[in-house]
């Protein structure tokens, strides 16, 4: 995993040691205060300064967010790597119902915030496995990943006409401190219904983290919400197997998507 560079690390004034930092791909460091990651692409930037005007221009209400470093000369990236404030807090292990509530608090937040064009120009996995799941890319195209027939099948039309801008990777991305509200991290932008970053959340936490049916409960609110879990378990399922494209398909023993896909299609009726 490349480390940022001295002279990087000088210019965006960071301090201390470098210590690798969990998540964020494997590719984000710590340097005091400070979270330095590497840019994904010259398209990037665009999205990278938007992203910073805008949580500059928050209020944050129950939750907190990173504000993006400058350099010293003003510059958003140095050499291919931008920072970010480092937040206090950790990982919370099965505090679902949380992270959807403080999801929700930070997309009240956002009302208003326009439909951002580079959203359009993305063609990550993540990115294709969201156009798939919203019929925006032909399933078809993905009939041979296990369950993704099965729930697209199962889809039925969604209002998508009060779209807006959702955070798409909550799960993994709220940080807990005592004594402080919950930190929203590596904000995933996508123009979808409110309900879907919730649906994601559930999605992975019955795929990945353990959870059963109860965790229902705590989206009993979201309007349409059987719809959008079977687009979260498609969006995921996608995404997974473009990652995993060389190799074999998961065995039925280990197959973290047969119990939700289940449920998901159960639940839509």
């Amino acid at each position: 995993m490349p480390e940022p560079p001295p002279y990087v690390v000088a210019a965006f004034e960071g301090a201390g040691e470098l210590e690798p930092l969990a998540g964020g791909e494997g590719r984000a460091w710590r340097a005091g205060d400070l979270v330095l990651k590497p840019l994904e692409s010259s398209s990037s930037l665009e999205e990278l300064e938007w992203q910073g005007a805008l949580f500059d221009s928050l209020t944050p209400r129950g939750f907190r967010v990173a504000l993006l470093r400058r350099a010293c000369d003003g510059s958003a990236v140095v050499d291919g790597w931008h920072a970010w404030e480092l937040l206090e807090g950790e990982h919370r292990e099965r505090a679902w119902p949380d992270i959807i509530a403080v999801g929700e608090r930070f997309h009240a937040a956002l009302a208003g915030v326009g439909r951002p064009s580079f959203i359009d120009r993305r063609t990550d996995p993540w990115a294709i496995g969201d156009r798939v799941a919203w019929g925006e890319l032909p399933a078809e195209s993905f009939s041979h990943v296990k369950h993704v027939p099965r729930l697209a099948a199962a889809l039925r039309p969604v209002d998508t006409s009060r779209s807006r801008l959702v955070h798409g990777d909550l799960t993994g991305n709220v940080l807990f401190a005592e004594g402080l509200p919950p930190a929203v991290i590596d904000f995933a932008p996508y123009w979808r219904p409110l309900g879907f970053a919730s649906a994601v959340v559930v999605g992975d936490a019955l795929l990945w983290e353990g959870a059963d049916e109860s965790l229902l409960g705590a989206v009993e609110h979201v309007d349409q919400f059987p719809q959008l879990l079977l687009r979260a378990l498609i969006y995921r399922a996608v995404v997974d197997a473009i990652f995993r494209h060389e190799e074999p398909a998961r065995p039925d023993e280990d197959d973290c998507f047969a119990g939700p896909a289940e449920l998901a299609c159960r639940l839509a009726g």
